[in-house]
């Protein structure tokens, strides 16, 4: 089974879910995504396998949100997913992708979903 996530060490969900992973005996492949952030393509397929929306993934507690004014409803999510690009640190985490399957480790068991399978 390949196993993918998306990983803010600095992060206590982050850390539990990869820990909820490897109990399981699986190495994830680890993405510290503020180093390594997906690049557009990436960000899109994460976000149909997430069967989410740009804005949902966006954490709206960060500066950067408030900065470039990612509150207005107007923006698309073109615009959405670039400034995702641009500021890693909106892309919520941790995310978890596979078997062309993704999931968002809040709360961490939810990873269970895509793990299972």
């Amino acid at each position: 089974m390949s196993v993918k996530i998306y990983h803010n060490p600095r992060c206590s969900k982050s850390r539990q879910t990869l820990s909820l992973i490897e109990e399981r005996g699986i190495q994830p492949e680890i993405v510290e995504y503020l180093i390594h952030p997906p690049n557009k393509s990436q960000l899109i397929n994460i976000l149909r396998q997430l069967g989410m929306k740009p804005r949902d993934l966006i954490r709206k507690n960060e500066p950067e949100y408030k900065q470039n004014n990612l509150d207005d409803t107007a923006l698309t999510d073109e615009q959405l997913i670039e400034a995702m690009i641009q500021h890693p640190k909106l892309i919520e985490r941790p995310i978890v992708v596979s078997n062309n399957k993704a999931v968002l480790g809040r709360p961490p068991e939810n990873v269970l979903e895509i793990l299972s399978d």
